[in-house]
């Protein structure tokens, strides 16, 4: 019996964590501008705050009994890490800032109102991840209500899989959001 050793060379690895890494994110200008945003609050204000806090608590004495220290370093490592996700995040981004020319059609970022089987109306608009808001009906483009709508046209209907049930929708308006010079 010949057994078949399976060797895969560091540098593969290396290569496939990265090419994971490089994935793309697709977000709206303004998300980008929030993700930025974030990032400079956290690295200029918060973390430099934090910091004094800490300095002040160990200043007070026995560090292992102060739970002012603790929880301030306990508070920096969690601004330290989002702020490290932030960095990688903001690397890969993808940011998409022109509006399609086939207006009729759904794409990233569009504004869609679905009008259901039961005559129920609902508007989403299909953005990245990171902007996801269910207030105002923001959903990712990975969810399977976006991924059955994307490419498809005003008019067209559409079988929506949800918990309870398929359901049928038809397109009834499509809009895209003029980005802003200010965005980007």
């Amino acid at each position: 019996m010949n057994s078949v050793a399976l060797t895969i060379e560091p540098r593969t690895i290396l290569t496939q964590t990265r090419n994971r890494m490089e994935k793309k994110i697709y977000i709206t200008p303004r998300g980008a501008r929030q993700l930025r945003e974030e990032l400079a609050y956290l690295w200029r204000d918060k973390r430099p705050l934090v910091t004094e806090q800490v300095r002040a608590a160990a200043a007070l004495g026995d560090r292992s009994e102060n739970a002012e220290y603790q929880y301030g370093k306990r508070q920096l490592r969690e601004i330290d890490r989002r702020i490290r996700y932030l960095q990688k995040r903001l690397e890969n981004l993808s940011v998409v800032d022109r509006i399609p020319s086939d207006r009729d059609r759904v794409f990233f970022g569009a504004f869609v109102t679905l009008c259901t089987d039961s005559d129920e109306e609902l508007s989403i608009r299909i953005v990245g991840e990171d902007e996801i808001d269910l207030d105002n009906q923001w959903i990712s483009m990975n969810t399977p209500l976006a991924r059955a709508i994307i490419g498809k046209s005003l008019s067209d209907e559409v079988e929506i899989q949800r918990p309870a049930g398929k359901i049928t929708a038809e397109i009834v308006s499509i809009d895209y959001e003029e980005p802003s010079e200010d965005e980007g």
